[in-house]
């Protein structure tokens, strides 16, 4: 049986809560360079990561994994933007419940 005075505080929490920005990292990929790598690189330096272009992505709020998705380049008004379709999400009420 669901607590009517519960949701109705939960509802309003979210509302209260709606309007607050986050950030939203997108993780592409990782690089695991020597120091000596690290150290002689410069403004032409490729460093090759552990995915490629077609890989998903992963985002994440701090250190949790909220979604995963495909990066995108936008059309028209913003164009070459990069976006990010997503295609999983977590289930983000039982997680941050």
């Amino acid at each position: 049986m669901i607590d009517s005075n519960a949701f109705n505080e939960n509802v309003k929490n979210t509302t209260l809560l709606a309007h607050v920005p986050i950030e939203i990292t997108v993780s592409v990929g990782r690089a695991n360079p020597l120091i000596r790598d690290l150290l002689l690189m410069g403004s032409d330096t490729v460093l090759p990561l552990d995915r490629g272009v077609n890989d998903p992505v992963e985002l994440y709020i701090g250190d949790t994994l909220i979604a995963r998705g495909e990066l995108e380049e936008l059309d028209g008004e913003n164009k070459g933007q990069l976006a990010v379709r997503l295609t999983h999400v977590s289930d983000l009420q039982s997680d941050f419940s």
